[in-house]
C-alpha cells in the first residue's frame, strides 16, 4: 500500500501553487474585507486575512487548488486532450466543470459562502478578474477557486463576527474553530 501524503506537504504545495500563480492571502482578503465590511462595521483587514489563512488550511481546499491549479498549467502547455484542451483553454461558457470543482469546495461553509461565490463568479471581483482578464495564461479554474477561497472565508468571518457580538468566550469560538477545519 502506498504511504499518503502528508498534510503539512499537501497544505504548502497549495499555497506555493497559489502564489506562482499570482494569487496572495492578502489579494484574497481584500475581496474579503470588500464582501463583509458592510455588514461588520468593526472589521479589520487582519480579520480578514486571519480567515484566508484558516480556510486555506482545510483539506478539500487544497486538493480543489492543486487539481485546478495542475489542469490549467496542462491547458497552458497543450498537455489535454481534445476537446478538453480547447475548453479549458478558451474558458468555454457552457463547460461549468471549474464551477463544480470550486462549488463543491464552498459547501462546508454553508449558505453565505454559496451565495458569496455565485455574486464573486458574475462580477469577478479583485484579483478574480484580474485572473479571468490574463490572455497568456489559463485560469479557467483558478479564478472560480479564488472565488471558492473568498466566499469561505467571507461566510466563516461573518459566523465568526456574530460569535465576537454575542460575547462568546474564545474558548468555545477556538473550540468551534477547530471543528470546522477537519476536512
Amino acid at each position: 500500500m502506498k504511504k499518503p501524503v502528508a498534510s503539512d506537504v499537501v497544505e504548502k504545495a497549495a499555497r506555493d501553487a497559489l502564489q506562482e500563480r499570482g494569487v496572495t492571502i492578502q489579494s484574497m482578503a481584500d475581496i474579503v474585507y470588500e464582501m463583509q465590511a458592510k455588514y461588520a462595521p468593526n472589521l479589520s483587514m487582519d480579520d480578514c486575512y486571519e480567515s484566508v489563512d484558516a480556510v486555506l488550511c482545510k483539506r478539500e481546499i487544497q486538493h480543489a487548488i492543486l487539481v485546478g491549479i495542475e489542469l490549467d498549467k496542462l491547458a497552458e502547455k497543450n498537455q489535454l486532450s481534445e476537446p478538453l484542451q480547447t475548453l479549458v483553454d478558451t474558458d468555454e461558457g457552457l463547460f461549468g466543470v471549474d464551477e463544480t470543482i470550486a462549488l463543491g469546495s464552498v459547501f462546508g461553509f454553508g449558505s453565505i459562502a454559496v451565495t458569496t461565490f455565485g455574486y464573486l463568479d458574475k462580477e469577478k471581483t479583485g484579483v478574480i478578474k484580474e485572473l479571468d482578464g490574463k490572455d497568456k495564461e489559463v485560469h479557467t479554474f483558478l479564478d472560480d477557486l479564488v472565488a471558492s477561497v473568498a466566499s469561505n472565508a467571507s461566510a466563516r468571518l461573518a459566523h465568526r463576527m456574530r460569535d465576537r457580538d454575542e460575547s462568546q468566550s474564545s474558548d468555545k469560538i477556538k473550540k468551534r474553530e477547530d471543528e470546522e477545519l477537519i476536512g
